[in-house]
């Protein structure tokens, strides 16, 4: 078999690499290299290629290694082939195409190697041709006058860090002109954005292999407070370090390994060259995938069950290898994949929170301690009584002694296999995409009825129960900056858990609002605060407890559900003000005194 058109291939297959993925390629080619040695202990270092720099006064990004190098017809061998490899190719190891597709596609002007093996220098240049936009290897006329598709190099090029072996590999960008070393669109903490990614790439090196990536190239080389090589090491070591407490829970299928920081080391951000709050991350050969940070990072830990201090806690999940028939990255190494499906993030969310540590749990009532005291459930449950009938969506299920009848032809019992169900429509979902439904409900799932005064026996299904509600606030130590930032509300499906944003703009300015019209009453901020919160709070419940009461229909499913209860839609959900308006006034006329009498 050969392939056809490999430009085009190679073009789409690093549209599927994340846009840092070649340095993850070339640091690991390089780590590869050195335990190739009978003592595999040596240096990676990502750096201004200095030489390149004088001649020309363009940054161009270069990683050394002093690992076991290669000869000229052994770079020609490797590196011309798509799925060629000096190191040993494995499912689960080195597929040979990482480097290429990721850091090629991306450096169309081209690639450098410079090696030595043996004392002895050669060089290669693998470029995209603009002409066929086909990769390959430029040739070099030789001092014969024959053309080969590499050159030997003079000694003088030879990094430091090399003796009689290593590689530099240089990365010239689209062009010529092109500045490698600035940090491309997009990355996290440009300035040090090669040290930020691999340290949040790889979870530790292997003992004996140090790595280094310059920051404040822009800045003179004699200025050694800000032009200088920063030690990267990976997460591992600096969880471990400022960590007040870590441990393991087993899985089923995997392994969580959880640290919990220290508050002041969670705040620093540690100048941006560590993931250094809260996140998760599966971890797979020292290496981390699908990490999530920030929004993301949140949501995850708190599916895991770590509703608050959640900037605090680190959650690694590994797999473990004999939990499924394979476990390998895909192929660009973006995702883990086990027997070709996504890793069971929900499952081992579901596990975890049935075996939370003592510690996580600890923390959770540390930081909820701080939170605002004020129960609103018993007034908001007394309200709400009185059209509880409203918030059941004739939703029933046949029982001997049911007081209602219901008709047999209206039932919704069917399941996907069942040819008697008719079969759901197609609808949109989000960026006019379209995707199939499940059909009828699954058996003894919840019915969908029509009273009928004659029919088979049925009963009245109770709907879930009210949410539990945690109100949070940056001051007390409940929110971190940026989580739920000018959002109401989120709502955590599997806890049944509301958290409700106290520094939101439309409750805070309604504060102000009541602030106005009692200037002088002593104590009336928290009075008119805990009337805001209440009213603000009954409307939250009342769209969760409203919006799950949908659930169980052939038109609702839990993807349905959670796009109706996003952060978004909560927001949505309390811009209505009038209402509100009116209940606060009533609410605190009785407490305050009404304006009319204080006007006059």
């Amino acid at each position: 078999m050969t392939v056809e058109n490999t430009g085009f291939l190679l073009d789409r297959l690093g549209q599927d690499c994340a846009p840092l993925q070649f340095l993850r390629e070339l640091t690991q080619n390089a780590i590869e290299a050195i335990q190739a040695l009978p003592d595999p202990k040596g240096e990676i270092t990502w750096d201004v290629e200095w030489n390149r720099f004088e001649d020309d006064g363009v940054f161009k990004l270069s990683i050394t290694d002093n690992g076991s190098g290669m000869t000229g017809p052994e770079m020609v061998r490797y590196i011309n082939q798509l799925s060629a490899s000096i190191h040993v190719q494995g499912h689960d190891g080195n597929f040979g195409v990482g480097a290429k597709i990721a850091a090629a596609t991306r450096n169309h002007a081209g690639l450098i190697y410079l090696s030595w093996k043996d004392g002895v220098g050669a060089m290669i240049h693998l470029w995209r041709d603009p002409q066929t936009a086909e990769y390959g290897l430029r040739q070099f006329e030789w001092p014969d006058g024959s053309f080969q598709h590499w050159l030997p190099i003079a000694e003088d090029l030879k990094p430091d860090t090399i003796d009689g072996h290593g590689t530099v590999v240089i990365l010239l960008g689209h062009d010529e002109e092109a500045d490698t070393m600035s940090a491309p669109d997009g990355a996290a903490s440009p300035s040090r954005w090669v040290a930020r990614y691999l340290n949040t790439r790889y979870f530790q090196f292997p003992d004996g292999i140090a790595a280094k990536a310059r920051e404040g190239w822009q800045y003179p080389r004699t200025n050694k407070d800000t032009n200088v090589l920063r030690t990267v090491t990976g997460q591992a070591p600096y969880l471990d370090r400022h960590s007040q407490a870590k441990g393991s829970v087993r899985l089923t299928d995997a392994t969580a390994h959880w640290w919990i920081l220290k508050q002041e080391d969670a705040l620093s951000q540690n100048s941006g060259f560590l993931a250094s709050n809260g996140h998760s991350a599966a971890l797979y050969q020292n290496e981390l995938y699908e990490m999530a940070t920030a929004r993301s990072g949140t949501a995850r830990l708190q599916n895991f069950g770590v509703i608050f201090g959640h900037d605090r806690v680190v959650i690694y999940v590994e797999p473990e290898l004999g939990a499924a028939q394979s476990l390998v990255p895909n192929t660009a190494r973006t995702l883990l994949l086990m027997d070709g499906e996504p890793l069971p993030w929900a499952d081992w969310a579901q596990e975890f929170r049935t075996h939370l540590p003592a510690e996580i749990a600890a923390l959770m009532e540390e930081v909820a301690s701080g939170a605002r005291s004020a129960d609103h459930r018993a007034s908001i449950r007394d309200r709400l009584r009185t059209i509880r009938e409203l918030f059941r969506l004739s939703r029933y299920k046949p029982a001997e002694s049911g007081a209602y009848r219901v008709d047999p032809t209206a039932l919704i019992i069917g399941s996907p296999e069942d040819p008697a169900t008719p079969p759901r429509d197609r609808r949109p979902n989000g960026g006019g995409r379209h995707r199939p439904t499940r059909t009828g409900g699954r058996p003894g799932d919840i019915y969908a009825l029509y009273a009928s005064q004659d029919g088979v026996p049925a009963e009245r299904v109770i709907g879930d129960s009210d949410p539990e509600v945690d109100w949070i606030s940056v001051s007390d130590g409940t929110r971190v900056v940026g989580e739920l930032e000018d959002r109401a509300a989120r709502y955590l499906y599997e806890q049944n858990r509301l958290q409700i944003n106290a520094d939101f703009r439309v409750f805070t300015d309604f504060i102000a609002r009541w602030l106005k019209a009692y200037p002088d009453v002593p104590g009336a901020r928290d009075v008119i605060e805990d009337a805001v919160h209440e009213w603000f709070e009954q409307t939250l419940i009342e769209t969760v407890v409203g919006t799950k009461a949908l659930l169980g229909s052939k038109e609702w499913d839990v993807r349905d559900l959670e796009t109706s209860l996003s952060e978004e839609a909560l927001t949505a959900a309390v811009m209505p003000r009038y209402h509100i308006d009116v209940a606060v006034k009533r609410a605190l006329g009785s407490k305050l005194g009404s304006l009319k009498e204080k006007a006059s």
